[in-house]
């Protein structure tokens, strides 16, 4: 199994604080059938700045420590990047690290409560790169919350969307599991990854949500998720399904 969203570097935003912090995750990781970690510490979000060639050097020293320990992880170096509007510029500069070597998909955040309004003329200019964003944990977005059809708009215009494990299986209260379910059925979301932060509240749940995604929509659904996983750290192209606008609830009464 590969994770595609992980804060496992130690010491670098608020997920690992130490080395050993970051050695319990990789050996709770391998538990749950976890191969390879794409570390992703903030990038650009509140003080936290974590450019290309601290995230190297910081996966290169965990990565001895797991073999000197014979952790069987194998840890590659991500960002989590928080919207900005020069992150084109940034891209052209080299501080800004991809999911895959030819540089063409990246992980990027939007604020809890918002999404910042020059969000698609950015991905337009990110697209014109050859640059394909992946929207982390839109499930926990309130924008998206309330209206799902802006995460289809996105989708739409070629963004990818990575759903979070615990989001999935509860983690993250009732509201945002219903959410999650529906995000799948609407195909909106296309991997899922753990955002795991520690080894205390931010756990992996990898296995468990992989478990549920068999159960509610079928063992294909899940080879699917996980050939697209591969394919991003490939850099190969991603075959999608058709984005569809979210079911609503309907209600029956007497009139």
């Amino acid at each position: 199994m590969i994770d595609l969203h992980c804060h496992i570097l130690p010491g670098l935003d608020d997920g690992a604080q130490t080395m050993e912090v970051s050695l319990d995750m990789a050996r709770a990781a391998v538990k749950e059938g976890i191969t390879h970690i794409l570390a992703t510490p903030h990038h650009k979000a509140y003080s936290w700045e974590n450019d290309k060639q601290t995230v190297l050097q910081k996966t290169a020293e965990l990565q001895k420590e797991l073999d000197a320990r014979e952790i069987p992880l194998t840890i590659f170096p991500g960002q989590e990047v928080r919207m900005f509007g020069e992150l084109p510029e940034d891209i052209e500069q080299g501080t800004i690290q991809f999911i895959d070597e030819q540089n063409q998909y990246l992980l990027v955040e939007f604020p809890s409560s918002s999404i910042p309004h020059y969000t698609e003329r950015l991905f337009y200019e990110l697209q014109a790169m050859n640059v394909t964003p992946i929207i982390v944990h839109p499930e926990r977005n309130r924008v998206i919350q309330e209206n799902p059809e802006k995460l289809k708009e996105f989708i739409e215009k070629g963004a990818l969307s990575q759903l979070t494990a615990a989001s999935y299986t509860g983690g993250f209260g009732k509201t945002i599991k219903k959410l999650s379910y529906q995000l799948i059925e609407a195909n909106l979301v296309h991997f899922i990854a753990s955002d795991a932060h520690n080894v205390t509240n931010r756990l992996f749940h990898m296995q468990e949500a992989h478990d549920l995604l068999a159960k509610e929509f079928g063992s294909e659904r899940v080879r699917q998720f996980e050939q697209i996983t591969k394919d991003l750290v490939n850099g190969e192209v991603i075959v999608l399904p058709t984005p569809q606008s979210v079911k609503k609830k309907k209600f029956f009464g007497l009139f």
